[in-house]
């Protein structure tokens, strides 16, 4: 059972036009899992988060290959079961929105079949931590009932298995051969081959509440779950300079307690972003207002029963939305302090500062899985002026 409508972000990467022609089918929703991820012990969210925000502006400062933190260094794991090949091999590959690469061929590996195409054309993926090299192959690949596209580009190599939801430009780059060609995304080749009615994918996260549910959240490809959001959606205005630009971003000013801490500037959404991430001056101003301490264990705001029960609404103004945190929503799950190296009877704030100064990194918040869990989030990357209405 899917909790009451959340409310609803929308981002829009590029104002396009559309091919006239529709498809004739109606979005299809797919449900993701989600497990803990703590095999190798304890977890330190803050050090994780800096190296993807590390990762993530090397590859837009210095054109380096699809820079990433591995995914499957993060705390949650959010996957999407897709099969592969004619006949298929079925893979559970974790979503992320901040690439856009489809990968397979680690717990499982990839299996020939009648519909697989050798390219010929190496890839290469950097991380903060290494990089690893791999080939590409097109096939046959189907993520949902009707969902089905020929042809997908997707790479093959000891890594585990990646669904990459992010815009198609975080793709420039990796090909060795032709390095500035881009690969189209899974979504990408369902609206050119028809199989959606729009390129617009809807992402929902069900909040993590004490167990892991079987079913933790869904895509729906080709437009949105009514059922699962508030029809009132905050869209996010168009942002055309980078870094911000190669990613989900937007337009956005946050308030704490009605009083603004960052007015009029721009955030990115990535999903393997675990915090939500602010500009230096802007946390100084949270830190004080909450009164928090940083713990040096965890890297997190530390705060008190007494100060959890005088906490504010953390407020994120977006288009002519406020999307609010209620005090619940700003702390970590108190079942998972022990996870992350801290004291399990501590309330730890969720919110982290950026590590630059306003204006100096390009974007100067980050909404991180803790912000994608409470809002319901539409990516979609091209539309027509008029749709916006």
């Amino acid at each position: 059972m899917f909790p009451a409508p959340l409310l609803t972000l929308l981002l829009v990467l590029s104002i396009t036009a559309r091919s006239p022609v529709k498809a004739a089918n109606s979005p299809t929703s797919v449900p993701i899992t989600r497990r803990l991820n703590f095999s190798n012990g304890t977890y330190n969210l803050v050090a994780h988060d800096r190296a993807r925000l590390q990762a993530l502006r090397d590859h837009s400062e210095h054109g380096q290959r699809l820079n990433n933190v591995p995914l499957t260094n993060n705390v949650f794991l959010y996957t999407i079961s897709v099969d592969v090949g004619d006949p298929p091999t079925s893979y559970n590959l974790v979503l992320d929105s901040g690439s856009a690469i489809t990968w397979v061929g680690a717990s499982t590996p990839y299996e020939m079949s009648h519909s697989s195409v050798y390219t010929h054309q190496p890839i290469s993926v950097m991380y903060n931590d290494g990089y690893f090299e791999g080939i590409v192959y097109r096939d046959t690949v189907t993520v949902g009932p009707g969902l089905t596209v020929t042809e997908q580009e997707i790479g093959l190599s000891c890594y585990d298995g990646v669904f990459g939801i992010g815009p198609v430009t975080l793709t420039l780059n990796t090909l060795l051969l032709t390095p500035a060609v881009p690969i189209p995304t899974v979504i990408d080749n369902l609206d050119n081959q028809y199989r959606i009615p729009e390129n617009i994918l809807g992402v929902f996260f069900k909040p993590y509440a004490g167990s892991l549910a079987e079913t933790a959240g869904q895509l729906t490809f080709g437009g949105t779950d009514s059922n699962l959001h508030d029809p009132r959606i905050a869209y996010g205005s168009y942002i055309d300079f980078t870094p911000a630009s190669n990613y989900w971003s937007t337009h956005q000013s946050i308030t704490y307690g009605g009083a603004p801490i960052l007015e009029n500037t721009v955030g990115i959404v990535d999903s393997s972003h675990m915090l939500i991430a602010i500009a230096t001056e802007a946390f100084q101003l949270y830190e004080a207002a909450t009164g928090g301490q940083l713990d040096l264990v965890t890297g997190l705001l530390v705060i008190t029963n007494n100060q959890y029960n005088a906490l504010q609404t953390l407020d994120f103004h977006i288009g002519s939305r406020i999307l609010t945190f209620i005090p619940n929503a700003q702390i970590w799950p108190r079942a998972l302090n022990e996870r992350i190296d801290g004291q399990r009877d501590l309330i730890y704030l969720i919110v982290r500062d950026l590590g630059t100064r306003i204006g100096e990194g390009g974007y100067d918040i980050v909404n991180g899985y803790v912000f994608m869990q409470r809002f319901y989030t539409i990516l979609w990357p091209a539309f027509t002026p008029a749709t916006t209405n």
